[in-house]
């Protein structure tokens, strides 16, 4: 028996929805009757809905407004490029689109009505968000989706991915333009060619972004502002140096004081520097005399303006660098992390201040560590926001341990000690402070009494003079009169160079530049600028070894304890609030050391508020009834914690309970 050809039973029969389907051009039939291939049936291939009759199809289109084009012819073109790489059959029966940048996170793309502003012909029906929610409906009125370049759905790769990806899953295809339109099932080729449009497409975002900061640094090195001026500046507009852009009226602007602004950002400084006002203190000065000192204006204009100084305003006063007179730009993220504060290594700083300065860029500095060391805590010693909070410590902020950390207070059976306990805070982190004792007591009385002394013999005392002449007498400041020596030569032989490189030319200006005696005078002049650079290098390092040690007191400081009364304090029992106030205005601070147990303490004496502090310390006096000051010992730069009652102990937890229960004494 033969068997004909016609008799073979068909592979692939077509489907009851496809046997009306005429076959594509484009597709490539292995097995007769189906008119598909075996990529078209496999898990591979595109779906069948795309495979008979016409097609629905959404077209996704995107513009950004900062791009060098018109939105609205940007927008048509991509429609009709779109057009023209459909089959016959397929129809854009909707319209999705955007005006907004690609680099945007998914989440927060086509919530933008910027498109409202440019006359589109195009009937929207929605962004990128809302053509993601209607492929996951099952009533979807499209099969496929159609875009000029897959850059046009995102410019970022993880982006451009999440779309597809969700659109894969809801099985509705996306298309590119630039891309084949294959339906025979084959996808490996047009899989690869996309991802490389889509490398690209983000190489090209990242490599003008990184070109354009690149720009903006060389701009914010060469003293140029970026955007608004700060409070205490205006913007001095300078033309632009591209003769090009000159032409179409750019300009670019510098900073300059403005008037009574300026002086307020310096006198804002000069409280919290020399006072130690806290943020509050200084609004309410501030927000007495408005006419004085003006607040400032927000960004969206005087309609949203307060009318009156906050302490958030004067705290951005006294941590933006480019009152120091340079220019500084990324201080904050705003295009990447929603102005979030940017670490201060990440700041671009101009070489040199390229304008008048507000605050010196000495105190910015220590305003700066005094922040650093005082993180997380607030000023003052008024009660805390605590429901269960009974007490106050007059010490409190004020005393430090070498560890670096501020002592708190704790009051128990009737004595006030505070301590540093650095191991209930640093879990996980057991070599935070390696070596540290498990915990260390002070008694307020004792470092109360030891203040008292130090200020009634060395501030207040009869013999305050000759116990600073005393001090005075006993420095060893060898090394920095050495360096002054030292520094003088440096800067004799400095201007010696300059003497000599100005005559070489003058003598290079009437030779010819091919003489020989020119070429020696050449030669000459750059060996000089070499020893020249050397001798600036000298001195430069001779400052930071000046700036890296602490200042000393001098003979000039004698005068400014003439302006203080003589007073004989007892300050252990003076009132609270009083004590705080001239511990306030005297800036005191109090390190206690590892070894050996001692504790030092530091004052300043601002020249310009010893009317204050005398004033403080007389009330603080007149507060007392009449006590006999009790006999101590003279102080003398150290005060030894030893000697002193109710020493300073560094104890563990058994030592700790005898410490509490025999009031720690010894």
């Amino acid at each position: 028996m033969t068997t004909s050809f016609n008799d073979v039973p068909e592979q692939n029969p077509p489907a009851p929805a496809l046997a009306r389907r005429t076959p594509s051009p484009r597709s490539a039939p292995a097995v007769p009757g189906s008119g598909l291939s075996d990529l078209a049936v496999s898990p591979f291939g595109t779906p069948t809905a795309l495979l008979s009759g016409e097609v629905r199809v959404a077209w996704v289109g995107r513009t950004s407004t900062e791009e060098q084009q018109d939105p609205r012819q940007s927008l048509i073109r991509q429609l009709e490029r779109s057009k023209t790489a459909l089959p016959d059959s397929w129809a854009i029966v909707c319209h999705f689109y955007d005006v907004e940048s690609g680099r945007m996170e998914l989440a927060d793309r086509g919530r933008g009505t910027h498109y409202e502003r440019f006359d589109i012909p195009i009937a929207r029906d929605g962004g990128i968000t809302d053509l993601l929610a209607e492929a996951a409906h099952p009533n979807r009125r499209f099969d496929a989706v159609i875009c000029e370049s897959t850059s046009r759905v995102a410019r970022r790769m993880f982006e451009n991915l999440s779309v597809e990806r969700g659109l894969e899953r809801a099985g509705v295809p996306l298309f590119a333009w630039n891309e084949p339109i294959k339906l025979d099932g084959g996808r490996a080729q047009q899989i690869l060619q996309r991802r490389i449009n889509q490398s690209v497409a983000e190489y090209e975002v990242f490599n003008a972004l990184e070109t354009s900061w690149g720009g903006l640094c060389t701009h914010v090195r060469e003293g140029w502002n970026i955007g608004k001026p700060p409070y205490g500046y205006r913007a001095k507009h300078y033309r632009h140096p591209n003769p090009m852009k000159a032409e179409r009226g750019a300009t670019k602007s510098r900073l300059e004081p403005d008037g009574i602004r300026a002086e307020t950002v310096t006198q804002i400084a000069h409280w919290r520097y020399y006072e130690r006002l806290s943020y509050a203190a200084i609004v309410d000065r501030l927000n007495t005399e408005p006419e004085k000192y003006p607040p400032p204006i927000p960004p969206g204009g005087a309609a949203k303006a307060r009318g009156a100084w906050s302490k958030s305003s004067v705290c951005e006063v006294l941590r933006a660098p480019k009152y120091t007179g340079y220019q500084v730009f990324n201080r904050r993220a705003r295009r990447s992390r929603s102005g979030a504060h940017n670490d201060p290594v990440m700041w671009v700083w101009s070489s040199e201040p390229v304008h008048e300065p507000l605050i010196p860029k000495w105190m910015y500095d220590e305003l700066a560590e005094r922040r650093h060391a005082k993180r997380g805590s607030r000023d003052g010693n008024a009660l805390n926001v605590h429901p269960e909070t009974r007490r106050t410590y007059v010490l409190r902020g004020m005393l430090l341990h070498a560890c670096d950390r501020r002592m708190f207070g704790k009051h128990r059976d009737g004595i006030t000690y505070y301590s540093c306990q650095p191991q209930a805070n640093n879990r996980g982190r057991p070599d935070a402070y390696e070596g540290h004792p498990k915990t260390v007591y002070l008694r307020e009385d004792a470092i109360l009494e030891a203040i008292s002394a130090f200020l009634s013999d060395r501030v207040f005392g009869p013999e305050r003079r000759e116990l600073l002449a005393a001090e005075l007498a006993s420095v060893d400041d060898r090394a920095a009169r050495q360096r002054e020596t030292e520094r003088d030569k440096l800067q004799h032989a400095l201007d010696g160079l300059s003497t000599r490189q100005a005559n070489i030319l003058r003598q290079a200006e009437t030779s010819s530049p091919d003489d020989p005696f020119t070429k020696g005078l050449r030669e000459s002049y750059n060996r000089l600028e070499s020893e020249r650079g050397a001798a600036l290098a000298g001195i430069a390092r001779l400052d930071a070894a000046d700036a890296a040690e602490p200042a000393r007191p001098n003979a000039e400081d004698a005068d400014l304890l003439d302006g203080l009364p003589y007073l004989a304090l007892n300050l252990v029992h003076a009132p609270e609030q009083l004590l705080r106030r001239l511990f306030e205005v005297v800036q005191l601070t109090i390190r206690l050391h590892y070894d050996p147990e001692v504790a030092t303490i530091q004052i300043t004496l601002p020249a310009d508020v010893l009317p204050d502090i005398a004033m403080t310390a007389e009330r603080t006096q007149d507060s007392m009834p009449a006590i006999a000051r009790p006999k101590v010992q003279r102080v003398t730069a150290r005060t030894d914690a030893v000697g002193a009652p109710g020493r300073t102990r560094t104890c563990g937890q058994a030592l700790r309970r005898r410490l509490l229960s025999h009031g720690g004494g010894s």
